[in-house]
């Protein structure tokens, strides 16, 4: 009972961390790229505008990055104190995708952030606007080596197990780097978070944008630069989800069959849109599509869908007794969540490009309101996904080979819960902290005078 207690405390710890580090990755990952877009508009143009532009959400990227950071180096330490099993275990083929982001990738975000933000005009201008690609580059590249690690406890590949030690031996880091699941969730996450900063700055920019005059002069610009980054990448991410669906299928199909609570292999299977009720075998009321689900995992109108009860007898003979059913409610819930939102997002995106079509952008105050309440719905959805994508693998913390149950480190219930208890208080101290950032500089007008820190303030955060 004590190990069992152990294992869920463990798990939960994990999930609330990463779940509040997750919250910062993408908005991080998209600000540094729509950022990147705003300088060299500048550079190229030498308009004022986006120089303000700039100068603006420059801040706001800064926060995050600086909580982001800070909230990222405790995953590392979990994998040694509450995962020292499977440490030992994935350890050589785990270790080489974090090492190499920590060594190269956050290296170079770091050190071109830093030339970024206390070189203007210091440096030549050229050379300043070059170091926030290389931030921008430099972000991308760690949530790539970050992908790969996670996509190989996904679908493991390029490995062996040693007889001897009976550990994971790495043998082709580059099937692990072509790993076709890392290749679409990493378009997935990077898509993902163009939509995050995207949503972010069009509802901060539409909002300010009726404030004033000089607002509508320069938040008009920044409006139209995150809508086109906003259409581009949810069209994008509709794609690349039925993509990484049908990937999912081949690799993890007890996943899919969860998150559509499909408990019997169907030939023509519909797509379910909304169950109230049992999801087995029980709804008092569901909608769903019929044929939409084989259409969407297989490619043909009544191509056959495994369901979860077969499935479970195929990993009964494989595996051995047990059960290999992921939570399902949980699983149906969070991918009806995401995807929903996802689509809500891509219909305001096409709302949005008609109306700068028709060149009412700013005239328009209801789509200024639909899009500064849409601001939390990137963030709700990144996690729902997450969700969906880690649950969706249990009970294996890598599929196939380890269980969630045998991973953990041989620790009392009681410490686990004590820096359970820690954590959430010291990341409920920074939620607080960042929303209260956020909110200032989100808020504050262009002829407010400046009660801004100082970026020297602000790079004391980070480094």
């Amino acid at each position: 009972m004590l190990g069992t207690l152990t294992v869920l405390l463990s798990r939960w710890q994990f999930a609330a961390t990463t779940i509040y580090h997750f919250l910062f990755v993408p908005v991080t990952i998209g600000l540094a790229f729509i950022v990147a877009v705003i300088q060299t508009k500048a550079y190229r143009a030498g308009d004022d505008r986006y120089q303000q532009l700039l100068d603006f959400f420059g801040k706001l990227f800064l926060i995050n990055f600086a909580i982001g950071v800070v909230t990222g180096i405790v995953q590392e330490f979990q994998f040694g104190m509450n995962w020292s099993v499977y440490s030992a275990y994935v350890g050589n083929i785990f270790g080489p995708p974090l090492a190499i982001e920590g060594l190269l990738a956050f290296f170079m975000e770091s050190t071109f952030l830093g030339v970024w933000l206390f070189g203007k005009d210091r440096v030549p201008p050229k050379v300043h606007l070059a170091s926030i690609w290389l931030v921008s580059i430099g972000t991308m590249l760690s949530a790539a080596f970050i992908l790969s690690a996670n996509a190989w406890m996904q679908h493991p590949v390029g490995y062996r197990i040693d007889p001897a030690t009976h550990q994971a031996i790495m043998t082709n880091f580059w099937a692990i780097l072509t790993n076709e699941v890392f290749l679409v969730s990493l378009f997935h996450t990077l898509l993902a978070s163009l939509m995050t900063a995207a949503v972010l700055v069009l509802g901060i920019s539409l909002w300010h944008l009726h404030r004033g005059p000089r607002s509508r002069e320069v938040f008009g610009t920044g409006a139209r630069v995150s809508l086109v980054v906003l259409l581009i990448s949810s069209v994008l991410m509709a794609l690349d989800g039925h993509i990484e669906g049908q990937v999912e299928v081949t690799t993890q199909p007890m996943k899919m069959a969860a998150g559509e609570a499909l408990y019997t292999t169907t030939k023509g299977a519909p797509e379910s849109i909304l169950t109230i009720g049992n999801l087995h075998d029980k709804p008092i009321f569901t909608i769903g599509i019929p044929h939409l689900l084989s259409l969407l995992a297989t490619d043909h109108w009544n191509g056959v869908v495994q369901g979860i009860n077969q499935l479970q007898a195929e990993m009964v003979k494989r595996y051995g007794p047990g059960s290999y059913i992921p939570p399902v409610a949980l699983d149906y819930w969070s991918f009806r969540i995401m995807a929903g939102i996802g689509v809500v997002i891509l219909a305001l995106a096409i709302w949005g490009a008609w109306l700068l079509y028709h060149h009412r952008l700013e005239q328009s105050r209801w789509f200024a309101k639909a899009a500064l309440w849409a601001i939390p719905l990137p963030f709700i959805a990144n996690t729902t996904g997450w969700i969906f994508t880690e649950t969706g693998r249990q009970p294996w913390i890598v599929y196939g080979l380890l269980k969630t149950s045998q991973a953990a480190s041989h620790l009392s219930a009681v410490s686990v819960g004590i820096t359970l208890a820690g954590f959430t208080v010291l990341y409920g101290i920074l939620a607080l902290v960042d929303v209260g950032l956020m909110v200032r500089y989100g808020r504050r007008s262009l002829e407010q005078p400046t009660e801004e820190i100082a970026d020297e303030e602000v790079g004391s955060l980070i480094y």
